[in-house]
């Protein structure tokens, strides 16, 4: 199914959380960033991996770079870096552990983007996390800003 990369998304289990992540891979384009955000445990490490996984089949575990602030990924066309922002005090520090470099020479996924205020990467897809809606059940906003505006995704 063909959608717009804009709108409103539920997520039922982590299996529609995967087939989204799958789809913004198939999506993502050098030089462009997937800017998560939501609360703690809303899915945003699940989304990375199966969009990491997708582009990277090769790579067997895909942790969360919570502690290392960022994880490099080779995919079949470019690099992708996974950055975790929870831990910065300044949208800065982004910058001085290699997210413009990650820009661009590949692609970025960026967990709680939000830290980067005003820097965030103009060529993006914001993807919000809201809390739970009825059990597991999650709702995903995504915001598309510069190249991504007329972007489609197969889910």
């Amino acid at each position: 199914m063909i959608v717009p990369a804009e709108g409103d998304f539920r997520l039922q289990s982590e299996a529609d959380t995967a087939r989204l992540g799958a789809a913004l891979a198939r999506a993502l384009e050098k030089g462009e960033a997937i800017c998560l955000s939501g609360p703690l445990g809303a899915g945003k490490s699940a989304l990375a991996r199966a969009l990491i996984r997708t582009l990277s089949p090769a790579e067997g575990d895909v942790p969360s770079p919570t502690f290392t602030l960022v994880q490099f990924y080779q995919g079949p066309d470019f690099p992708v870096a996974h950055f975790d922002l929870y831990r910065l005090k300044s949208a800065e520090e982004a910058f001085e552990i290699g997210l413009d470099e990650a820009l661009r020479d590949g692609a970025a996924v960026i967990e709680w983007a939000e830290r980067l205020g005003h820097h965030l990467p103009h060529d993006r897809l914001d993807v919000e996390f809201e809390g739970e809606i009825e059990g597991r059940q999650r709702r995903v906003r995504l915001t598309a800003h510069g190249a991504w505006r007329e972007r489609a995704l197969d889910l």
